[in-house]
């Protein structure tokens, strides 16, 4: 009796794996990267402005367009960018409004996080980001300073930076544009800022200024382009791409040219 119990669990086990199997044969097939190449271009979302990452300037499109262009270019496709304000307004990709028929590709400040991968898939990340410090001399502790914060990459934790500049006792103020932030450690309003790293560091270089990271206590993530989950084929191509241009340097010339030398 127990050797039938068995055999039945077991033939149930079976089954159940042979349903699964003829069930995958019935799954759409994953075209993405064929639409894509019979499109002749890869349809990106980008924000209009989001520096240095976007620019809006078509001689000096900005870290992630350059790299998006190499890309193409090793895919022997063009490039079609598609402009969208929503890109970063808040730290949830789900809100920027973004579907298939718009584009098949999102840069432009998209952080390699939980709630991002939640969301869409994510390529090779190629450069971390995270709270960094600007200023125009070597800083001690925060006490008392007054800082001017610049928060324009929305998967950042910026509840984790309030915490830690509430307790380091600096005096805070928010500054909406990388203008006003240098216009405020120039004319010495600010005695130090807080922006996202590839910023502060693009600053720094533009302005002889001091670079540095915050604390390991607020999280540093890769900076990624993101896809849609399910277009696999697309996502495999792109991926292999990346790592190409990762592994010939091109990548790390494009992000010296617009921000400097990385933090280490």
């Amino acid at each position: 009796m127990s050797d039938i119990r068995q055999w039945m669990k077991n033939f149930g086990a079976i089954a159940m794996i042979l349903g699964l199997l003829l069930a995958v044969t019935y799954l759409p097939p994953d075209n993405s990267l064929k639409e894509a190449m019979a499109g002749g271009s890869l349809r990106a979302c980008v924000p209009p402005s989001y520096q240095p990452l976007v620019t809006g300037n078509a001689e000096q499109p900005g870290i992630d367009i350059e790299i998006l262009k190499a890309i193409t270019d090793r895919m022997h496709i063009g490039l079609a960018l598609n402009y969208n304000d929503a890109i970063g307004r808040d730290f949830n990709p789900r809100n920027w409004g973004l579907n298939r028929a718009q584009c098949q590709i999102i840069a432009g400040g998209v952080v390699d996080s939980d709630q991002t991968r939640s969301f869409l898939e994510t390529a090779p990340a190629y450069a971390k980001t995270g709270w960094a410090m600007i200023s125009t001399e070597k800083i001690g502790e925060l006490k008392g300073l007054n800082i001017g914060v610049l928060t324009l990459v929305s998967g950042l934790d910026r509840i984790g930076l309030a915490s830690f500049l509430r307790s380091a006792g600096a005096k805070v103020e928010i500054v909406r544009t990388p203008e006003e932030l240098t216009a405020g450690l120039n004319s010495h309003k600010f005695d130090a800022g807080i922006t996202e790293a590839l910023l502060a560091t693009k600053l720094a270089s533009d302005q002889h200024w001091q670079a540095v990271w915050l604390p390991a206590e607020l999280k540093r993530h890769g900076l990624v382009f993101g896809l849609w989950k399910g277009e696999l084929t697309l996502k495999r191509a792109i991926d292999q791409a990346m790592l190409e241009l990762i592994a010939d340097g091109t990548v790390a010339k494009i992000i010296t040219r617009y921000a400097g030398a990385p933090l280490n």
